[in-house]
């Protein structure tokens, strides 16, 4: 759980050809996993993950089976914040929606959930259970945790799972989530991170980054 009054250590940028590079690997890896989530990643997927990352049993049964199947989360945020009835919540890099259907179903009718994701074959995923789900009010949005398409101080809690660890521009990204949460907000994320410096050959790669 981060505290955004705080500006995170700053990352050096990425030229912007190797960033746009980046991005379209990530959306590739994505689409593919949006297919089948099992096969792509060095640690387990779908219910057996969430289950084990201590989801409820109930969250999980509420939601579409399809959905559950697609969770490639790293962790669970809400281990560290559980948004309350009638917050607002965004989830940066929702992927097939699993995180967003949570975090609605805990803030009810009265709340609102949205989600935002860089593929376009995971939205159509959320937005296809959102279609039809009843327990809350929830927006689905295509695009970047860099330049989030929503506005100022209009969330109460962002989280985010798995998914910062794939952006190219961490400080723009960081930049965004502080400045859609309102004062006083809070952003609970769960994601992979890197304590030692890689060496260039490594941090060029586009595997490395949409692995």
């Amino acid at each position: 759980m981060t505290d955004c009054s705080t500006p995170p250590e700053h990352h050096p940028k990425l030229p912007p050809g190797q960033a746009a590079r980046i991005r379209a690997a990530v959306v590739e890896k994505y689409r593919e996993v949006s297919l089948r989530a099992e096969g792509h990643f060095p640690y387990p997927v779908g219910r057996a993950s969430a289950l084990g990352l201590g989801y409820e049993v109930s969250w999980l049964s509420a939601l579409p089976a399809g959905i559950v199947e697609r969770f490639v989360g790293v962790g669970n945020p809400f281990s560290l914040v559980r948004p309350r009835p009638g917050e607002r919540v965004l989830d940066v890099g929702c992927g097939a929606g699993l995180d967003l259907l949570v975090a609605s179903l805990l803030v009810g009718q009265t709340g609102l959930s949205v989600g935002v994701d860089l593929t376009p074959a995971m939205v159509e995923w959320a937005r296809q259970a959102a279609g039809v789900w009843t327990m809350g009010p929830v927006e689905l949005h295509e695009g970047s945790v860099e330049a989030l398409p929503l506005a100022d101080a209009s969330f109460d809690v962002v989280i985010s799972n798995g998914s910062l660890n794939l952006v190219p521009d961490k400080d723009a990204a960081f930049s965004e989530i502080a400045r859609v949460l309102r004062p006083g907000g809070t952003f609970a994320a769960a994601d992979l991170v890197v304590l030692e410096s890689l060496p260039a050959e490594v941090a060029g790669r586009l595997d490395a980054w949409s692995g």
